[in-house]
């Protein structure tokens, strides 16, 4: 796959947000005069996924204009700021990420570990914050073209949260990364018995125009949600009408990759569906892997920047 999609968004410049009221670069941390959540909002999880830095870009400009949370903490944070440093239109897909990827090194065993990257540097400084955080969203996009999609992790519990959130139509539970373990999957977002909820949203195609709605929309929303916003900030900022439902995907299995020749037999359309089981739909090397059941949704198929050990798509099916 070598055609690069348009670029239809410009990169903010979040140079004027590198210091903000924490002692880590490009984190803020606006305190609420009534009790309440602590709410983190994060940006920049890859460097070139730049909706997410639209979106707080867009917030702390209502904050240099007075907007506040009504009461608990707001934490926003512009996470993997040296990939970002990198953007180039020109060549988008390169700016990823520095050494790896910064979603996948959120487990205790990686992060209190002896490795060393830029992406781990970085998550060790925000980790506080994360670990701190009671409710969380994380703003992501996809490389491929894409409807809007909510990963809610490994747990029900996010996904009703999304349901109360009410965006995007689509909502995913799946079963993590063979490659690390997700922010949303850290410590007690992941586990069932703790109130804590974290959300990752996939706004759509990295660099579509509609991909910046997506992650303003969802930002109100969500302030909205945790009660940091009221209901006219939420209903005045919001970008986009409700879908008119929300229907989830639940992932079995994931295709991981074992070898750079790994290739799709089938379109890879995000959220499409293989009616019948036994379809062929990956081939690497001599493995091929079939659809385990009629109706297979494909979850963010795609080659680019996979490397060995790497998630190619998940499968999983609507449930009713």
């Amino acid at each position: 796959m070598t055609d690069t999609p348009a670029v239809e968004l410009i990169a903010p410049d979040i140079a004027p947000w590198r210091d903000g009221s924490s002692v880590v670069p490009w984190v803020h941390v606006l305190p609420a005069p009534a009790p309440g959540p602590k709410v983190m909002v994060q940006a920049l999880t890859h460097g070139n996924e730049i909706c997410g830095a639209i979106a707080l870009d867009w917030l702390l400009r209502q904050v240099q204009q007075g907007w506040r949370p009504l009461r608990g903490q707001l934490t926003l944070a512009f996470a993997n700021v040296d990939a970002y440093a990198r953007f180039d239109p020109a060549n988008p897909f390169a700016s990823r990420c520095v050494d790896e990827d910064l979603n996948r090194v959120w487990a205790d065993e990686t992060l209190f570990g002896p490795r060393d990257s830029v992406e781990l540097r970085r998550a060790r400084l925000l980790r506080p914050f994360v670990d701190d955080a009671e409710l969380l969203l994380d703003i992501h996009s996809m490389s491929e073209a894409c409807r809007p999609l909510m990963v809610c992790g490994t747990v029900d519990k996010n996904a009703a949260y999304a349901r109360r959130l009410g965006v995007p139509a689509d909502l995913l539970v799946d079963t993590g990364h063979a490659a690390g373990l997700r922010m949303v999957d850290r410590g007690a977002f992941a586990d069932p018995a703790s109130p804590r909820l974290a959300l990752l949203i996939e706004c759509g195609q990295h660099w579509e125009a509609a991909t910046a709605e997506v992650a303003i929309d969802a930002l109100a929303r969500f302030l909205g949600l945790t009660g940091l916003a009221d209901a006219a900030w939420v209903a005045a900022n919001a970008r986009l009408p409700l879908p008119p439902m929300q229907q989830l995907v639940r992932v079995t299995e994931a295709v991981v990759a074992r070898s750079t020749a790994l290739r799709f037999l089938v379109p890879t359309v995000g959220l499409s569906v293989i009616p019948r089981a036994g379809t062929p739909i990956v081939q690497d090397g001599d493995q091929v892997w079939v659809t385990p059941y009629d109706d297979t949704v494909l979850v963010m198929p795609g080659t680019r920047n996979l490397k060995p050990g790497g998630t190619a798509v998940r499968l999983g099916r609507y449930e009713a």
